[in-house]
């Protein structure tokens, strides 16, 4: 049971400072210039990790082991990344510009998990996007 859930805790930890760290972003710094850091301070402790975790595996090997979609993942994550620092630059508030991505988000993975995944296309699924479509217009109502 912990195995199953202590990664679910990591991602919930880590995003939440993760959006904090992103809204608290200097306005006036270049959203990419924070990127080098935050991502030199990642490389530094990816390796750190890689040797504490890796039971001596070589890591120039492990390179050899790689596919097209960790390259990808890397410009995805700039994406990501920057995004999320111009959307708190562009004042969406951190309470609820997480939900609003999410709840949209949910509903492109839906259609990711089925098209690509072949993945069931079940009506508790759509019942969950329309609640959650329906949470965006609550949580947006002025």
């Amino acid at each position: 049971m912990v195995s199953y859930v202590w990664p679910i805790a990591l991602v919930v930890f880590s995003n939440t400072l993760y959006q904090i760290c992103a809204k608290e972003v200097p306005g006036g710094v270049n959203a990419f210039a924070t990127l080098t850091v935050t991502y030199l301070v990642g490389a530094l402790a990816s390796g750190v990790l890689f040797f504490v975790t890796g039971n001596g595996a070589s890591l120039l090997q492990e390179y050899g082991r790689l596919n097209w979609a960790s390259f990808l993942l890397g410009l995805v994550i700039v994406g990501l990344e920057a995004g999320w620092i111009y959307a708190y630059k562009a004042g969406w508030p951190v309470s609820t510009a997480f939900i609003v991505q999410s709840a949209i988000l949910a509903g492109f993975l839906l259609l990711a998990g089925y098209l690509l995944y072949h993945e069931p296309l079940a009506w508790n699924k759509i019942a969950g996007v329309v609640i959650c479509l329906i949470g965006l217009y609550v949580i947006n109502y002025k």
